[in-house]
């Protein structure tokens, strides 16, 4: 009897005969996601501005691959309906595809001068100006991949989902939405207002048997930190209560459990993965 409901309690993450399509899918956290959704019985479309690679993680793992740019609302349109299409509905939706900033060692070292300027009255602390100097097209392209992308891809999914009654729709926000940073005050605002975009849209939608929900990863080691310098990724870090950046399957998890029926109760909330940073 015990060994039974050990067996029914697991079944809760199987993903047989689910279909999920993956914005950003083909690098990083998105190919990871998908890997894992495989693994778990999903058939999955990955949807890329990277063709390339899309289509190899594609015919590895069975599923499809889809030429999708999340800044363009008729591409997405597109990719959801290709999914539909090709697998007779849509199950899943993860809204993944994002970009980070660029990495600026010099004023990161300012940073880490004017944090020990409040402890050091003799250290001369510099204005950063991180705000003044950030031009209308890097904020408009870090709203349109991040916010944009996230709405384009749940109003698609909802159109699929809601007269179905069912599905799970989960959108990667980022800890920088829960602890603003000011070093990224455009990816910031963007990943908080997915947050917000979460919440409202899980509002709508929960009683009709579709679940929204949001996930917030800290720091973790994918190609978007690549740049990183040795001295960036070591501060960071310090500031991980674990001791170390996170790895994409520990986050696939998370993202794999709000797809799967052990995620049933779940809708409108906001999962943080962080490993305890500035906690």
């Amino acid at each position: 009897m015990g060994g039974s409901a050990v067996s029914d309690a697991f079944s809760g993450f199987d993903l047989g005969g689910m279909t999920a399509l993956i914005t950003g899918g083909a690098s990083g956290l998105g190919a990871m996601t998908a890997e894992l959704l495989t693994n778990r019985g999903a058939r999955v479309a990955i949807a890329d501005i990277n063709m390339d690679a899309a289509s190899e993680l594609a015919r590895r793992l069975d599923g499809i691959a889809v030429a999708c740019d999340v800044t363009d609302s008729t591409q997405v349109r597109d990719a959801v309906n290709m999914a539909v299409t090709s697998f007779g509905g849509l199950d899943v939706m993860v809204n993944n595809a994002g970009i980070a900033p660029p990495p600026d060692n010099d004023r990161f070292q300012r940073m880490v001068n004017n944090q020990m300027a409040r402890l050091d009255p003799s250290i001369e602390a510099t204005p950063l100006d991180i705000l003044v100097n950030l031009s209308d097209p890097v904020w408009d392209r870090m709203i349109k991949t991040h916010l944009y992308g996230v709405f384009y891809g749940t109003r698609e999914a909802l159109a699929h989902m809601t007269p179905r009654r069912s599905g799970s729709i989960i959108n990667i926000s980022s800890i920088l939405g829960l602890r603003p940073s000011a070093s990224a005050p455009h990816y910031s605002v963007a990943k908080a207002g997915i947050i917000a975009l979460t919440k409202a849209s899980s509002a709508e939608v929960s009683q009709f048997g579709v679940r929204i929900n949001a996930v917030c990863p800290g720091y973790t080691d994918t190609p978007l930190l690549s740049q990183y310098s040795e001295m960036m990724r070591s501060v960071i870090v310090s500031q991980i209560g674990m001791g170390r950046m996170g790895t994409a399957d520990e986050i696939a998890e998370v993202i794999a459990f709000l797809a799967s029926p052990a995620g049933s109760y779940c809708t409108g909330e906001v999962f943080s993965a962080s490993g305890g940073y500035l906690s």
